[in-house]
């Protein structure tokens, strides 16, 4: 099975118990490190996820993969908080950020700069505004390769 085919899975197999018992999938991934292979799911929730939660969520899934067995090497399972630097993967997870400190990548230049940081100032689905320092960098959001919550130091 490919690894798309292995998150999407994987989503479908976890996102009823999340749902239920109020968190929120952030991301899946299913990455070889080295010689092991490595299934990543990042979960939270309002007020943030604890370890007891994160062991919860992996024993309910542990139990449903070893029912479907959608993978056919061998892994390791792993729930855990996206941690402070929580990745931005969905247009939800944008609008959420509005305010906070981000930090953005773009597939190729916008306005000369393919790396961005700074506050989100507005995103309305179709483009992101950055402020760096005192200017506002307005971003294509078709043009995002990567964005995630920053940390301010």
């Amino acid at each position: 099975m490919s690894t798309s085919k292995i998150k999407t899975a994987v989503e479908e197999m976890v996102k009823p118990f999340l749902d239920e018992h109020g968190f929120e999938l952030v991301d899946v991934e299913y990455v070889k490190e080295g010689s092991n292979w490595f299934l990543r799911v990042y979960v939270d929730k309002e007020g943030n996820i604890d370890i007891d939660e994160c062991g919860r969520i992996s024993e309910y899934l542990s139990e449903k993969l070893d029912e479907n067995d959608p993978i056919s090497d061998a892994y390791f399972l792993e729930v855990s908080s996206p941690g402070a630097e929580r990745p931005l993967k969905k247009p939800e997870d944008v609008s959420r950020s509005v305010g906070k400190h981000v930090y953005a990548t773009t597939y190729e230049p916008v306005g000369g700069l393919k790396e961005f940081e700074g506050m989100l100032l507005s995103f309305d689905g179709e483009e992101i505004v950055i402020e760096i320092g005192k200017k506002k960098h307005a971003i294509p959001y078709n043009k995002v390769a990567s964005a995630r919550l920053a940390i301010v130091f």
